[in-house]
């Protein structure tokens, strides 16, 4: 089963992943604009976009093969494509990549939307400030309107993983049951 986390800068997705994979003996897919800014020392143009939603895709679809070759764990991502194609949009004016991220995003069985009520603390190169983040959650509200078991998380701290870990059991519970299948 795959579960995306998904938030605008700052909101704790990185930290959340950790902990839930942690708790739930998961296989993490790191964020791949983090590693793409570390290694290049910039922040991505829009020519880069494409290829850095490709890595993330791989970067999934390697946690999944590894998965299937006898681990059968959750698969939390640290964001996900869809992300990509948000701050493409807001970044860029350039709404291209949305379809194809739309399309990808039905495979999460779970989407986390980490709400922007944490503290703004700048983080490398990658941060922007609270105004990118509003712009950015104002953004992910409109897109995130008809993907599949969409779950708002906010709270700090331990109620912001209570949360995140209450919406994962139920959807757990759920998975064994009901309609829900692991992908």
């Amino acid at each position: 089963m795959f579960v995306c986390l998904i938030g605008a800068e700052c909101t704790g997705k990185t930290q959340l992943a950790q902990q839930l994979a942690a708790e739930f003996g998961g296989v993490l897919v790191p964020e791949m604009l983090r590693q793409w800014c570390e290694a290049q020392g910039r922040t991505p143009q829009a020519p880069d976009q494409a290829a850095l939603m490709q890595a993330q895709i791989y970067k999934e679809n390697m946690a999944l093969d590894l998965r299937q070759k006898g681990r059968e764990a959750i698969i939390f991502c640290d964001t996900c494509p869809l992300l990509t194609a948000v701050y493409s949009q807001h970044y860029f004016a350039d709404s291209s990549l949305l379809a194809e991220a739309h399309a990808h995003h039905q495979r999460y069985a779970l989407t986390l939307w980490l709400q922007p009520d944490l503290p703004w603390v700048a983080d490398g190169l990658q941060r922007d400030g609270l105004v990118a983040q509003a712009a950015v959650h104002g953004l992910l509200a409109q897109q995130l309107t008809s993907p599949p078991r969409v779950i708002r998380i906010s709270g700090s701290g331990q109620a912001r993983l209570q949360a995140a870990r209450a919406a994962l059991l139920a959807a757990l519970k759920v998975a064994v049951v009901g309609p829900l299948v692991q992908r």
